[in-house]
């Protein structure tokens, strides 16, 4: 801004400065000749000139691609030089054939243009003599559009007519003038290898389509009436394509060995600091190194956005790269796709079919996406692993691209990580999938550690957490295995465009980005390795300070039983790695309540159902709570269409309410209640919208409002009474012999009571983080605005639980009237829910006074310190066991160059226990 600022006042002059070059340069004389008209100027020389014609001719006899400009008697306006009489001469270095001259006269073959002094005849310039010996040529050039950098031109061209010379080999001829012929036989569109090269710039850095890169050379030639532009769109396709094979093959090292084929993988870059035997590695590194420093570590990753359709004439298809980078080639691929099966194996973990359902619908598609593996370590594409869905994710696919992988460039190496998204269902049956596939190898003694990202590990079911974590795979470092999420985003930019490629081009382009995207890992290395390496080692220092602070607050003697542990646990590792599980004895929630009431009901013989009918009864007092919820957010008179829609909810409510009381019949053996009391919500937790439209329901002594009889039938359904067997009492339910009725309603509520404080406990966490990392770290008034709303609809949810656990304590204290289980559920206050001071001012005045609400500690201290029971004992132990495998990874010279920026500091957060 201060530059723009100080611009501003020269913002006049620069105007009038750009106006006064548009004038007609140096007095309208050619300042060449000194004789002619100077109506000619450059656009792209530098300078200003003013040249004649031929004047202009001779002094661009050298830059075929500058664009000028004739004045018309009022302004300048577009030639080409071409039209001045430029004449581009193919061979001898430049020079005109000496087998193309004669002695004609130059006006009889049509080169004379005129506008020249008297006596000078203004005749097509060779640009490679001066004017006074000019010699004319024989008429046997032909007209060439040239794609340029600059834009399209259009030039006469002119060739060698020498003995000897082949007119079948013209095109290798515009090949040594830097042009590249765009056919073989009478090429009539050439493109310079600068704007090839900007193309495939352009495509790698800016993602640029060549149709986009086209239009923008029209534009460049002609602003105004780009239709007028020669079409060579299709060309720049084709070109382009065999300009990228060439130059890969060149920089491979295959243009002096012609007759040497890449191979597989053999026109691609791997990662430079990942061990490579015969590469990277020493020949006495079996010696020098243990398995866990060179074990190679590799993530594999599916990208369903790069999706390809079916070809029309997929036979016609020409491949020029097949297999050499990247992706796998075609036909053994398709071969091993033919050979397997397709395993649908019962998955004992959390529900992952959401991957293999993408797109699996698409019948025009011939691709639902890709899968690939790279180094999880430095994030570099592993060449030759890279396939192609046909129907989501399946286990064919992925095999052949890890097979690949563990395949390249590993000789002897015996011990391999994977990380997979779904590691800990893919790793059961891997290897007898690959025995039973001729197309499948794996080294008889490579052992394969199978794992999961750290990202994807938090949807699995909690036993996985300590069989995949990466957290305690010895060799592993301090690893996230997430980084092909982040090289999947510059994919999803060119997908788009790749999906109407033929199979072919389409390989060719994925493979161009994954090459690019290596060689920027390749020169930026030295730096991040050295880089990482220097936090790994402030991060040793930080874990060995924080293992010795625990360490000296336990027991010797459990710390050497753990430390046997953790060593057993790292060498035997699937069950043994059990023990980093913690093991805590949760309260019941209320679906396994629900779930075990109805295996092993409490009522007699004649009452079965009464677990399901009271289950009912609590959903419908969530439901009326929820709609009370949703109308205190409403304003006030509502609009039409708010008013149907909340009639029609109210009227599905009432259908429920009134068959739960004709169901309720059977259980209460016809026992009539009498009495009506509405539903109420503590405005303190309602919000201030709610608490001032729900206050008239709300006396001083907190009694129930009784409703009289002529309201009774006005009531909506939100506030209509629900009768439970804890409407009744516990002492008119013993009266009556509903024993049963009153323990299977108490233990659910105490279900549901345990549900709530559960996702209390949860809310308020997350409410405390968006606090310390969002909210209190927010650099704009955008973000911190978003941040609010995101706290608010926490604070919806905390409130939430909130009214659902004051009905459950309010019917358990009904039913069991007992002093220990008013102590065990306690009132939760407003100021109970206030985030904890130690989150938000961590150095704030007055910490040794601040005390924990109750429901952060239910099961009592002297419970939680038993570590039978699972209690903090137990965690101190998981927690230990995790230091004294962080500090043997942190030790490995290999590992400490891994760290993941923000990621990894979380974790030494979470550690050390500031998260």
């Amino acid at each position: 801004n201060d530059f723009i600022t100080e611009w501003l006042p020269w913002r006049a002059k620069y105007l009038n400065v750009i106006l006064e070059g548009e004038q007609l340069a140096k007095g309208g004389i050619c300042e060449q000749c000194c004789q002619a008209e100077g109506s000619i100027r450059c656009m792209s020389c530098t300078h200003v000139h003013a040249w004649c014609g031929p004047c202009t001719v001779k002094v661009h006899r050298n830059l075929p691609f500058h664009k000028v400009q004739r004045w018309n008697g009022t302004h300048y306006q577009a030639t080409s030089l071409m039209e001045l009489g430029f004449l581009w001469h193919m061979g001898h270095g430049g020079e005109p054939c000496p087998q193309s001259w004669d002695d004609s006269d130059p006006e009889e073959l049509g080169y004379v243009t005129g506008g020249g002094p008297p006596n000078h005849r203004s005749v097509m310039y060779l640009f490679w003599r001066p004017y006074d010996d000019l010699t004319t040529r024989k008429s046997s050039g032909f007209q060439m559009t040239i794609v340029h950098t600059e834009g399209i031109f259009t030039h006469q061209i002119s060739g060698c007519n020498c003995p000897g010379s082949d007119p079948i080999q013209w095109h290798l001829e515009l090949l040594r003038q830097r042009l590249f012929p765009a056919s073989i036989s009478k090429p009539k569109t050439a493109f310079t290898f600068d704007v090839l090269d900007h193309f495939l710039i352009d495509a790698l850095e800016c993602k640029t389509s060549a149709m986009s890169f086209y239009q923008k050379l029209k534009r460049f030639t002609n602003n105004a009436f780009t239709e007028r532009v020669p079409d060579r769109y299709r060309e720049l396709m084709r070109v382009s394509r065999l300009w990228r094979d060439l130059k890969h093959r060149k920089w491979f090292g295959f243009g002096h060995d012609t007759e040497q084929d890449p191979g597989d993988g053999g026109l691609a870059l791997f990662c430079p600091a990942c061990p490579q035997p015969g590469l990277n590695l020493p020949t006495d590194w079996r010696a020098r190194y243990d398995r866990d420093t060179v074990m190679r570590q590799y993530v594999i990753d599916g990208n369903f956005t790069a999706q390809h359709m079916k070809m029309n004439k997929p036979e016609s298809d020409v491949a020029l790269s097949d297999g050499k980078g990247y992706m796998v080639s075609e036909g053994p691929y398709q071969s091993h796709l033919q050979q397997s099966l397709d395993s649908k194996e019962r998955s004992t973990c959390s529900n992952h079919r959401a991957i293999n359902a993408a797109n699996i619908n698409k019948s025009n598609l011939r691709s639902t996406g890709i899968g690939a593996t790279a180094c999880a370590r430095h994030g570099c594409f592993v060449p030759h692993s890279v396939v192609d869905f046909q129907k989501g994710e399946r286990y064919m696919n992925t095999d052949y691209s890890i097979c690949n992988a563990l395949g390249y460039c590993s000789e002897s190496i015996t011990k391999s990580l994977v990380i997979y998204d779904v590691g800990c269902q893919w790793s059961v049956n891997f290897r007898t999938r690959v025995k039973s596939s001729p197309s499948l190898f794996l080294p008889p003694v490579l052992e394969i550690i199978p794992a999961v990202g750290k990202f994807h590990l938090a949807a699995h079911k909690l036993s996985c957490f300590p069989r995949y974590s990466l957290n305690f795979v010895k060799g592993a470092g301090h690893l996230d295995g997430e980084i092909l999420e982040t090289l999947w985003a510059p994919f999803n930019k060119i997908s788009p465009t790749a999906r109407s490629m033929t199979q072919a081009h389409r390989q060719e382009v994925y493979d161009d980005h994954m090459r690019d995207s290596n060689w920027k890992k390749l020169v930026g290395i030295v730096p991040s390795l050295l880089k990482k390496y220097k936090m790994a080692n402030k991060c040793l220092e930080e874990m060995n300070q924080a293992y010795e602070q625990l360490t000296a607050g336990l027991d010797p003697d459990k710390v050497a039983q753990w430390e046997l542990d953790a060593l057993r646990a790292e060498a035997d590792r699937e069950e043994a790695l059990d023990i980093y599980l913690l093991k805590e004895d949760k309260a019941p929630s209320f679906h396994e309540v629900q779930l075990k009431l109805t295996k092993h009901p409490k009522a007699p013989s004649g009452n079965f159902g009464s677990v399901a009918w009271l289950a009912e009864g609590i959903s419908i007092e969530d439901s009326q709570d929820q709609l009370r919820s949703e109308l205190r957010q409403l304003p006030s008179p509502m609009s039409t269409r708010q008013e149907v829609k909340t009639s029609e909810k109210r009227q599905r409510l009432s259908a429920r309410i009134e068959k739960f009381h004709s169901n309720g019949q059977a259980f209460f053996k016809s026992l009539e209640i009498d009495g009506t009391f509405i539903p109420q919500d503590d405005p303190a937790f309602c919000g201030k919208d709610e608490e001032e439209e729900d206050w008239e329901f709300w006396d001083d002594d907190e009694r129930e409002w009784q409703a009289s009889e002529e309201d009774v039938e006005e009531l909506a359904s939100e506030l209509m009474s629900i009768w439970m067997p804890s409407s009744i009492g516990a002492a008119k339910l013993m009266e009556l012999g509903l024993h049963d009725l009153l323990k299977e309603e108490r233990e659910l509520r105490i279900g549901q009571a345990n549900d709530c404080l559960d996702q209390l406990r949860t809310d308020l966490g997350n409410k405390a983080m968006l606090y310390r990392q969002n909210f209190r770290t927010a650099n704009s008034t955008r973000e911190g605005t978003r941040t609010k709303k995101e706290i608010q609809k926490v604070v919806a949810r905390v409130n939430k639980h909130v009214r659902s656990y004051q009905r459950a304590r309010q019917a358990i204290l009904w039913l069991d009237p007992d002093v220990n289980m008013a102590q065990k559920y306690q009132e939760i206050r407003p100021e109970d829910l206030a985030v904890s001071k130690e989150v938000t001012e961590e150095n704030r005045f007055g910490q040794g006074t601040s005390k924990l609400a109750w429901f952060w500690m239910m099961d009592g201290e002297q419970t939680q310190l038993n570590e039978e029971s699972g209690g903090l004992m137990q965690e101190c132990k998981c927690i230990l066991l995790q230091y004294i495998l962080l500090k043997v990874m942190l030790s490995l010279p290999d590992q400490l160059a891994q760290s993941k920026g923000k990621k990894g500091q979380m974790e030494r957060r979470s550690i050390t226990g500031e998260a």
